[in-house]
């Protein structure tokens, strides 16, 4: 048999459609983690849980902002996460800071998760440069102080990640399995079934939300092309003795790729790329030399530089799957779309995809319409093609531009920066989708 423990029915508040969990396992209120739903596998043979409208594998940033939204449409929702609850509930600084659109701010609020961020945490970018090379001309964006107060918002991953997992607490109806591992997947045209180191479930949708390495992606027999740039991105905070005035920047060195993030507190985030050989050398030497050779090579823009806490490195592969969608199952976030992170736009991409997703989910509820129907998952994998595909692939062409070194491309990385000052329409372009504010808004 399969146990289940989870919290007393939910209240009104929760919207459910029906009754859950009502015809198999065993109920018991009253547990420690109330919200927390723990499957365990007594017998040789498990039996399959069918009482949810969806089944989320990966409980990351993408997984859980899905989660809640389904869950606020009423929807059941369990999510299969092979972390504990531990790494959930109080995440582990990972050293990414992650930059917010404006559209990502109003899903977040939306789903009362940007009020959970203390302010403190909240960094407002105001203006973002790009230099390339040893020219100190820099190619700019600025917020329009009109109609915002900044270009995007930097918040710290794991800040995020435990703001999303204390929001899904309060959804009765989302239903949190971790220290599970899904192990195989089977599609048909009447409902998704998906083994677990828990037990089966057979419901109408799966939506994976394991990573840009999704294992569960290739379960579904959905391919990605993965391009591997052979560089590691160094993320750190360093602490700055002058003003960096809420700027951006980034700098494209000829050996090396430098983002300096402004945070509170004269704080930045350096997110340093870098050849893998040359990545070993700058982890491996005293926080002292690394904060050294960062404030060597900024000219000392900042002053003095002092490295606070750890580094963390991270292997650069950027993702993008050849489908988005297949019978009873989608991808969200980076298991869709991997983005190389010099435009910080992976988590914004994975929101926009899930809040496109779930509101044609919404849509298909309103109508009595069926959540994962053939015609409504293909136009999520249209819609969200038609909003990575660009940025993903000139994303790529301009890193594939920019760690060139060769004479012609040094030339054509300078005049690119000054074509994109000079050119209205294309920098106005390039705002947009950075930024993700309508164009009515960024010229009000």
């Amino acid at each position: 048999m399969i146990e289940i423990k989870l919290r007393p029915a939910p209240d009104a508040h929760s919207r459910p459609r029906r009754s859950r969990f009502g015809r198999r396992g065993e109920l018991s209120g009253g547990s420690s983690d109330r919200r927390r739903l723990v499957l365990r596998d007594t017998d040789r043979g498990c039996e399959c849980l069918n009482d949810f409208d969806c089944v989320i594998v990966g409980g990351g940033p993408a997984g859980l902002s899905f989660a809640a939204m389904l869950g606020r449409l009423g929807l059941s929702v369990a999510i299969v996460e092979q972390a504990e609850v531990a790494t959930l509930a109080e995440p582990e600084p990972d050293g990414r800071d992650i930059a917010l659109t404006h559209l990502s701010r109003a899903i977040l609020e939306r789903l009362d998760v940007w009020a959970r961020f203390p302010d403190a945490e909240i960094a407002p970018i105001r203006r973002a440069e790009v230099k390339n090379g040893s020219s100190p001309y820099a190619l700019t964006f600025d917020h329009p102080p009109q109609a915002h107060d900044a270009l995007g918002f930097l918040v710290a991953n794991h800040v995020i990640r435990r703001a999303l997992y204390r929001s899904v607490l309060d959804l009765p109806n989302v239903q949190l399995l971790t220290s599970v591992k899904a192990t195989a997947l089977s599609l048909d045209a009447a409902s998704a079934r998906l083994e677990t180191t828990a037990g089966s479930f057979e419901t109408p949708l799966v939506v994976a939300a394991d990573s840009r390495f999704s294992a569960v992606r290739r379960m579904a027999g959905i391919a990605a092309k993965m391009r591997d740039f052979g560089r590691v991105c160094i993320v750190s905070r360093i602490s700055i003795e002058r003003p960096h005035d809420e700027i951006a920047t980034e700098w494209f060195d000829y050996d090396r790729t430098l983002a300096a993030l402004p945070l509170n507190d004269h704080q930045l985030s350096v997110v340093l790329t870098i050849d893998s050989t040359g990545g070993a050398t700058e982890m491996a030497s005293s926080a002292e030399a690394f904060a050294a050779e960062v404030e060597r090579r900024f000219a000392g823009r900042w002053g003095t530089m002092r490295l606070l806490g750890e580094r963390h490195a991270y292997p650069l592969v950027a993702v993008y799957a050849d489908r988005f969608v297949a019978r009873r199952f989608a991808l969200v976030g980076d298991a869709a779309v991997g983005m190389h992170p010099v435009t910080a736009h992976g988590y914004n991409f994975g929101l926009r995809g899930a809040d496109a997703l779930a509101r044609g989910i919404e849509g298909a509820l309103s109508l009595g319409l069926d959540i994962a129907s053939p015609s409504l998952l293909e136009r999520y994998d249209r819609d969200h093609r038609a909003a990575t595909w660009p940025l993903y692939t000139a994303t790529n062409a301009l890193v594939s531009l920019y760690t060139d070194n060769q004479p012609l491309a040094r030339i054509g990385r300078d005049a690119l920066l000054r074509l994109g000052n000079v050119l209205g329409p294309v920098k106005s372009l390039m705002m947009g989708k950075l930024t993700e504010i309508e164009p009515s808004r960024r010229s009000a």
